[in-house]
């Protein structure tokens, strides 16, 4: 996860929820925002990995390939 230095800016933002787990949430001092802002920011970096993958994934097919066919680059040199 990535921390900037700098605060944030934020913008209110309606969404729903299911009024029994808001009613839960609240009760247990969550703070709903920040949570919901966390939950966010995971599914954006890991749909970002997942992109990257797709757009990447001629290279590492390629490279996978490389070494099943030639072995790993420099094993000779690995002493264990």
């Amino acid at each position: 996860m990535t921390v900037s230095a700098t605060k944030p800016q934020r913008k209110p933002t309606n969404i729903s929820l299911d009024v029994a787990l808001l009613t839960e949430a609240k009760s247990l001092g969550i703070n709903i925002s920040r949570t919901a802002e966390q939950g966010v920011r995971q599914a954006v970096a890991k749909r970002r990995a997942e992109l990257w993958k797709e757009e990447n994934q001629a290279a590492i097919d390629a490279s996978n390939t490389y070494v099943e066919q030639h072995g790993v680059p420099l094993a000779s040199h690995r002493k264990f």
